[in-house]
């Protein structure tokens, strides 16, 4: 607490003084009198406790205008607050669905692995605008740039390798992340492409859509998922389902050219572990820009002595009425 007048506390030199006379006013004898006959009335009745309640009036009195000095000196508190203002990034993860998704070198199979892993990426940034792409033959937004986390998160566990056409079409899956928030006026805007083979399909060339991303401003990390060399695969046999070793082919050389032209980064991911390392990583990067802004907060507290000194005088004129013009003495 401190007060906008502190000079005006000097005025309580006043009911110091008051105080002072008060004292001398006693022990000088100096009181109102009246003369009686007798003083055995009087005398009979006092008490050492009615003697000291004549003089309550008095020291309310003092009080109230002690606390009125003190209400005028304006007594404030204050606190520091923080506003704090966040600029959050655009993300939107481009995923690759292809049924070579389903390769079991990461843990239960790429898909799923991929699916957990982002969601906790997604989880982590509460701050920013995400949204989710899936390309496989064909590419379409599975869910376009939203704060809502909990829509985000679900429609991501609804991510599956049947919903498309088969294929890889990189290209179109980067154009159409690029379309989602070509006219997003965020200052940082990212793409975070996730693929474990080759470029084999669609209308626009990888080296393309990088070329159309470099030009509206947009970062484009990219993710190679798979071991290197040999990757045990579900195949459909006539005896059922059995899990044989393929060849996982990833172009490592787009996926560096893409990631390099637009300012981004490539990641090779060869196991679960790596791959939450990589989006760790990403996540440390693409930081969201915070300001912080200290203002203070004041409260005023006059009000409180100046209720103080209203209840005093409210009490001093109530002992002089009821108990005070009654006394013996």
């Amino acid at each position: 607490m401190y007060f906008e007048y502190p000079k005006l506390l000097w005025l309580l030199v006043i009911p110091a003084l008051l105080v002072l006379h008060y004292i001398y006013l006693e022990l000088a004898g100096r009181h109102p009198h009246l003369r009686v006959s007798t003083s055995v009335p009087w005398t009979l009745k006092r008490s050492p406790l009615m003697a000291l309640l004549r003089h309550v009036p008095f020291v309310l009195r003092i009080f109230a205008l002690s606390m009125v000095i003190v209400a005028i000196a304006r007594p404030r508190s204050s606190e520091q607050m923080e506003r704090v203002d966040t600029e959050g990034i655009d993300i939107i993860l481009a995923m690759d669905v292809s049924t070579s998704m389903l390769a079991r070198d990461l843990t239960p199979d790429r898909i799923n692995a991929s699916k957990d892993i982002a969601i906790e990426f997604i989880a982590q940034r509460p701050t920013d605008r995400m949204g989710i792409v899936v390309f496989a033959g064909e590419s379409f937004t599975q869910c376009p740039l939203t704060t809502d986390r909990a829509t985000l998160i679900n429609l991501m566990k609804e991510v599956q390798t049947d919903i498309i056409e088969d294929g890889t079409a990189i290209g179109n899956g980067l154009a159409t992340a690029v379309a989602r928030m070509k006219d997003s006026d965020a200052k940082s805007r990212v793409v975070i492409l996730l693929t474990d083979g080759v470029n084999n399909r669609g209308e626009i060339s990888p080296q393309m859509a990088a070329e159309i991303a470099k030009t509206y401003g947009i970062r484009v990390y990219t993710i190679g998922v798979g071991k290197e060399g040999m990757a045990p695969y579900p195949v459909m046999t006539p005896w059922g389902v059995e899990v044989q070793n393929v060849k996982v082919e990833i172009d490592e050389a787009l996926l560096s050219e893409i990631a390099e032209s637009t300012g981004g980064r490539y990641f090779r991911a060869t196991d679960n572990t790596k791959l939450a390392e990589i989006y760790s990583e990403i996540n440390k990067m693409e930081k969201a820009r915070t300001t912080v802004d200290s203002f203070p907060i004041y409260k005023e507290l006059f009000g409180v002595y100046a209720l103080m000194a209203l209840l005093a005088l409210m009490l001093e004129l109530l002992l002089n009425w009821f108990v005070i013009r009654r006394l013996p003495c």
